[in-house]
This record gives C-alpha cells, structure tokens and sequence, in this order.
C-alpha cells in the first residue's frame, strides 16, 4: 500500500484526495468542487495503486477528468440521483437524463437548450411509455431537472441564457451550452455492454453475479477487498450481514487500518460490527446528526426508539430479520428489461407514500439493542408502525412550531421520510410490522435538545438567533 510511505506532512493531503475520489467516482474541473481535481491530480499514482490494491477499483485521471470505476458487490437504492433542489429523481428525469447524454455525445461544441429538448423529444418516441412533451410544464421541469443534474458535474457549461426562462416559457426563453465532451464521454462508462447483459446482476462483480446460480471460488484477497468495499460503501457494516468467509476478515486488524490510513476515517469496532466515523464530511453523503428538520427529527427518533428498547418494565418483541441482499431490486429491475423494443415501459421500482411501503432493511449493540441469537439466527427489537407515527406526532406536537412549514402540514410524510433517512443509515430496518432496530442506533440515545426562542423584548431576530431543537449527538458517515 502507498499509503505507508507518504510522509507524515503529506498524508492529510493525500487522505483527503481519497476521500474525494471515493465519494464523487467522477471529478472534473468543477465538480465536486475547482480544487478536487488538482488535488486528484497530485496524488493520482498512489491513488492509482491504492484503490486497485485495496479495494480492487480503477481510477483513469486525465488533464479534466478523473473516473473511479467501482466494483459493485450488491445492488443500493440508497443513492439516487437528485435535482438541485435536493429531490430524488424520478423515472422521467432519468430517462431524460440519459437520452440527453446520448444526444450530447453526438452533438458539436454547443447546443441550446431548445435543440437538446428537440433531439431528446425525438427519442422519447421510440421508447414505449416515454414523451417529452415541451407543451407540458411538468415535462419542462423534468426536463430541466436533468440538464441541471449534468451542469453541475460539468459536462455542459452555461453559455449564455437561462434555463428557468425557458422551463417557464420556451416561446420566449432559452439558453445557450458549452459542451465538455471528455466530460460527457466519462459520465456514461458502464462495466459491460448493457445490451448484451440478460440480468441487472451483470453488472456486479462475477462473484456476486455467480453467487444466486453456483458457488463461485474467490481468493482471500478478493474476500478481503470485499470487505474494505463495504466499510466505505456503508454506513456501518454489521457483521451479521457478511458472508460466512467475510466475517472472520472483518475482525482482522489490518483490514479496517488499511482502510483507516487511506480515508483518514477513524473505525469505531463493536462486537457487531464496524463503522467509519466521518468527521470530516468529505465522504458521506448524509450527514448525521445535521441540521434540518428531517435531520434532527431524526435524531429525536432515534433517542426515543433507544428509550423505548432499554424500557424493562415494557419489554419490546424481538424478531429476525434477514439482511438485504438486494434481490428483490434486482428482481424488479429484470422485470423492466425489453424482449421485443427497446425499453420496455418503465415501472415504478419503489414507493414511499406510506411508511409501510418502504424496503425492508438490517442490524444489533450494548444495553438491550445487541441482537439475540435464537437457534442460530439473529433477533432484533421491534417497534410497530403505530408507535412509530403517534411518537413522531408527539414530537411534532411538541416542536412542531420549529419545523420547516413544508413538514407541518405533513406530519405523516415526516415521519416516511425520517424512517427512510435512519434506514439508509442502517440504525433501523423496516419490516412488515414495523422497525427493526439496529445497534449502531444506540450511539444516538440521550440527545440533548434546546430550543432557542425570540425574546419578547427583540423587535429583530439576530444572524445568531435560530428557531429549531438544537440536538446534539455524536457525528456519524
């Protein structure tokens, strides 16, 4: 590993590209930000050897790229795409957004964004299901949305105009695009002709592909970079979710220091597992405990379900809960793929209208939350659906004033997507009858809250003063 023989004044930098290169797999000369690419750049050998060596990834840096192509061990529908305004994608902006990047491969030095609409609109009608109407307001957005989305990675530039102008009214708006086709030609790079792949598990690694069908023989190398792969991909990394030859690697020392010294990242062990611990934001892409409603609601939660386990005089069920291998996502995703066109028409792979509705996820730590083995197989505390929904609306009874006003009227849809953010950090899973609850949720029990009012006195509000429960707790990736 590089990593050992950088010197010490060095190595904050170097971990500090790592992190870089491991959250964005794409950085260009403005995205994730100016200065990510030069300090790729810097480090581009070591990083070269480190992340092939370590975690079996390939990096290619040119003079205005640098792509990570990563190995994926199991399917994650925990990172979608999002708009500016930090709105998860939909299935029309992603389709809009791949038939833009197909346009804009076959397009010159610049384009407007009436043309690109123009060559999107024209695909649009080869596939079953799919229009792009420019007629449409909701089309427009969508539209938008997915230019936005390949703005702010760079591979167009904004030349002249203004695309909300445009989205408003595209009789009288418009604007004007430099390409960046190294760019555009980087963003689109999959691991194998997708139109030769029969299953969306082509595109994991051959031994997770091979895994459902036959045992497949993996060395102990690739089972150790499997293991170092799932350290940076996840939140935390319970051991109950391992293979059975992962398992023993996870304890191995070496394993999380390699990892520790090339993110910078400090490991917190359990006898469950392990977690990363970002303290410096560069990696994760959630950060908690944040600011926010969701963020801090969450936090709230989070204390009051840890109460509720460690509650000896209301003992809570216990339950097994499979990990997610992500078969079921693998299995609606071959449902879509086309026999006779194209595309087939897109489904909806996953709803969140209702907390019930969400994917069903993983878990076990000290004081009451350590999972249970019974004949062999792990249990877990559960708290049902109806607790859950009438303590979120006992904390917005309680601070509801400071909420953001888009959760106040929507207090059943705060609670959806407060369950949502503790399950993409693995503190819960979500099964039929309710939560499961995970041990690494412990570490957020006891959170302190205070509220900062307005004195009566005031006439102005200061740049100091804020009107949410200040929570507190300990920063987790």
């Amino acid at each position: 590993m590089r990593g050992h023989k950088i010197d010490t004044l060095a190595l904050d930098n170097y971990q500090r590209a790592a992190r870089v290169v491991l959250a964005n797999h794409l950085v260009t000369r403005t995205y994730p930000d100016r200065i990510a690419l030069p300090l790729i750049r810097r480090w581009a050998t070591e990083l070269r050897e480190d992340l092939a060596e370590l975690f079996g990834y390939r990096l290619e840096v040119t003079e205005t790229t640098a792509r990570v192509f990563p190995v994926l061990d199991h399917l994650d529908a925990g990172r979608p795409a999002r708009t500016l305004g930090e709105r998860v994608f939909d299935r029309r902006r992603y389709a809009y957004l791949a038939l833009a990047l197909a346009a804009l491969g076959r397009a010159g030095d610049q384009i407007t964004l009436s043309e690109l609409a123009d060559h999107v609109a024209a695909y649009t009608g080869r596939v079953e299901g799919l229009e792009l109407s420019t007629d449409r307001a909701a089309d427009r957005d969508a539209f938008v949305d997915a230019v936005g989305w390949l703005t702010r990675r760079g591979a167009i530039t904004l030349a002249d105009g203004d695309a909300g102008g445009w989205a408003s009214d595209p009789e009288a708006g418009e604007a004007l695009y430099d390409i960046d086709r190294p760019v555009v030609f980087a963003l689109f790079r999959p691991p194998r002709a997708l139109q030769h792949l029969h299953s969306v598990r082509g595109l994991l690694t051959e031994e997770a592909a091979a895994s459902s069908v036959s045992p497949h023989p993996t060395t102990a190398a690739e089972i150790a970079r499997r293991v170092r792969r799932a350290l940076v991909e996840r939140p935390v990394v319970y051991t109950d979710d391992l293979a059975p030859e992962e398992r023993p690697v996870l304890a191995q020392e070496r394993i999380v220091t390699d990892v520790e010294l090339f993110t910078g990242l400090r490991a917190e062990r359990r006898a469950e597992g392990v977690a990363l611990i970002d303290t410096s934001g560069r990696l994760s892409d959630i950060r908690f405990p944040g600011t926010g409603t969701l963020a801090q609601v969450a936090l709230l939660l989070a204390g009051e379900i840890a109460d509720r386990v460690l509650d000896i005089d209301n003992p809570l069920p216990r339950r097994s809960g499979a990990p997610d291998t992500g078969e079921a996502l693998a299995e609606q995703l071959d449902d879509a793929i086309p026999e006779s066109t194209v595309f087939a028409p897109l489904t909806e792979l996953r709803s969140l209208d209702s907390l019930d509705s969400l994917g069903k996820e993983h878990l076990p730590d000290p004081d009451g939350l350590t999972g249970h083995a019974v004949g062999g197989v792990a249990t877990y505390p559960l708290v049902d659906t109806t607790w859950v929904r009438e303590t979120v609306q006992a904390l917005a009874d309680r601070y509801g004033a400071t909420f953001a006003a888009q959760w106040q009227a929507d207090i059943s849809g705060l609670a959806t997507e407060v369950v949502a953010l503790l399950q993409r950090l693995r503190l819960v899973r979500v099964v039929d009858a309710g939560l499961l609850v995970l041990p690494a949720l412990a570490r957020y029990r006891g959170a302190v809250v205070t509220v900062r009012t307005k004195r009566a006195a005031e006439l102005f509000v200061t740049a100091a003063d804020t009107y949410g429960p200040d929570t507190s707790g300990t920063e987790g990736n």
